[in-house]
């Protein structure tokens, strides 16, 4: 088991494009890492370089106490998952496994011994005898999995290993993963676009942008304060509403003014901005779809809507509306106590009013994009 330290990392492509700026950060040993963000933000690349597969253009990795910029692939002692799952075809499952602890020359004995423990954990003991083309995708992700258990790392590295798979399977996959993580107990560095992976297999979230880490925290540390508009708009399915909004000051209190109405915010939040010394100002608010309450009628401090979309999720309805100010909003609304006659009023071009509690209001600065309650 090892511990992670990346120190000043950054890589620089010869052609001067840099794809990863300035990466910092510890992982500790037995931690779940998850490295979260849109194409092209330097995650998969980050990744490679702690494998060795991608050199260092600046700064220092440390796996456990030793600094292996220079250290071969190899001789790191990590496996990765990719996505492609990487099979050799022509031979049986039991052989991918096993491949690797032929390379280094391993007795037959312990080669048994670790393929079978590996192919027990994941479920695919059926499977030894087998080629890969006569897996399923999921059976062809666990062998590729399994390859990585059998090295018994100090750390496993996996990219996006569930891309390629149908949503229902990524889901079971996914349930899969965070038992596996129980099992062995290793320290996992795990790549995904998806924030919902991210969300339910992090013990930590690494989501960035551009080369550059935005933020770093618990799952629920960066759905409740999000650092910046990017990481409020990235973390969250449906992502976070933003609408135009005045902060007002007054005294030691403030408000929010749009649309027409005027939310006060708790003592929290107004001992945040005082301390900030932040002053009446334009802002962008944000609030989450789960976090707005839905009114067939107008009332004190709601927000006037006009319904364009109505996605039916079964337990829920996602509304797509517009406001007066023409801003689009959506909400989330559970449909088990609707009856019939609001099921009728959420149609196309109908009136709707929307309101949410002052807690879970998100203020940001609209040039920097900071958040102003972080």
């Amino acid at each position: 088991m090892a511990s992670v330290t990346l120190k000043g990392v950054k890589k620089i492509y010869d052609n001067k494009v840099v794809a990863v700026q300035e990466f910092n950060l510890e992982i500790k040993d037995k931690e779940f890492v998850v490295f979260v963000g849109p194409s092209g933000c330097g995650k998969s690349t980050t990744l490679r370089m702690i494998a060795g597969l991608e050199d260092i253009s600046e700064g220092e990795l440390y796996i456990g106490d030793n600094l292996v910029n220079d250290v071969e692939p190899k001789d790191r002692d990590i496996a990765m998952v990719f996505q492609n799952y990487a099979l050799y075809p022509h031979i049986s499952v039991y052989e991918n496994l096993a491949f690797s602890l032929r390379i280094r020359k391993m007795d037959n004995e312990e080669i048994h011994r670790r393929v079978c423990q590996a192919a027990e954990i994941l479920g695919i003991t059926q499977y030894l005898t087998r080629k890969p083309k006569a897996l399923s995708g999921g059976q062809r992700q666990r062998v590729a999995i399994g390859r990585a258990i059998v090295r018994e790392p100090a750390v496993f590295l996996m990219d996006e290993p569930l891309s390629n798979l149908d949503a229902k399977l990524r889901n079971q996959m996914r349930a899969e993963i965070i038992l596996l993580r129980k099992r062995i107990d290793t320290t996992f560095i795990y790549v995904t676009h998806d924030q919902t992976e991210a969300m339910t297999l992090g013990d930590r979230i690494v989501i960035m942008k551009d080369g550059f880490i935005q933020q770093v925290g618990t799952p629920q540390e960066v759905f409740d304060t999000p650092r910046n508009l990017f990481v409020a708009g990235f973390i969250g399915s449906p992502q976070m509403n933003f609408l135009n909004a005045r902060l007002v000051k007054n005294g030691a209190q403030y408000s929010v003014e749009l649309l027409g109405t005027s939310i006060p915010l708790n003592e929290d939040q107004s001992k945040k901005l005082a301390e900030k010394s932040i002053d009446t100002m334009d802002v962008i608010m944000g609030v989450r779809p789960e976090h707005t309450t839905v009114r067939f009628q107008d009332a004190q401090n709601a927000i006037e809507s006009t319904i364009s979309v109505n996605e039916m999720m079964g337990s829920e309805l996602h509304l797509h509306v517009n406001t007066t100010a023409d801003d689009k909003v959506i909400l989330r609304l559970p449909t088990i106590d609707l009856t019939d006659e609001q099921r009728q009023q959420l149609s196309f071009g109908n009136k709707l009013y929307f309101t949410f509690a002052s807690k879970v209001i998100h203020l940001f600065n609209p040039e920097t994009e900071e958040s102003l309650l972080f």
